[in-house]
């Protein structure tokens, strides 16, 4: 049985609150798609700028070889665009990891990481589920003794 030729991708996920971004990177034409859509199309464009941060600060001659096709879905709309960058960040250095070299990865981690530290590390804080006798996480009913 003969082997399938690999092909050069990585998928990474980025996660914010309960939102999940799956990149899928490949080579390509530099492509950026989300949901099957192009990513030029993003409303309103503060959040499009947020998602492209990534790779304005690696700069075009990184990542215009790549296509990158993101899924994601959950959460709202702030913390998809948050999920959306980190899964594109991480993908790039995974890929640089994989593919390139490892100093090449190196200075795309340090750019990253010098930047905003949540491009590449997700936030671990969730919100506490609620408690019986009270109405939330924290809250307890008032004891009356009367």
């Amino acid at each position: 049985m003969a082997q399938r030729p690999t092909k050069q991708e990585v998928q990474v996920f980025g996660r914010k609150k309960t939102a999940v971004a799956a990149a899928r990177i490949v080579p390509g034409t530099g492509q950026i798609r989300l949901n099957g859509v192009p990513v030029d199309l993003i409303r309103p464009q503060t959040l499009r700028f947020k998602v492209l941060e990534p790779l304005l600060l690696a700069g075009p001659e990184k990542f215009s070889k790549l296509n990158i096709r993101i899924r994601c879905n959950g959460g709202g709309h702030i913390s998809q665009v948050y999920a959306i960058r980190q899964a594109i960040a991480k993908g790039l250095v995974a890929y640089y990891q994989k593919y390139v070299d490892e100093v090449q990865k190196k200075e795309v981690k340090n750019l990253f990481l010098s930047y905003d530290r949540s491009l590449l590390v997700a936030d671990s804080r969730r919100s506490e589920t609620k408690t019986p006798g009270g109405k939330g996480a924290r809250s307890m009913h008032a004891k009356s003794y009367r």
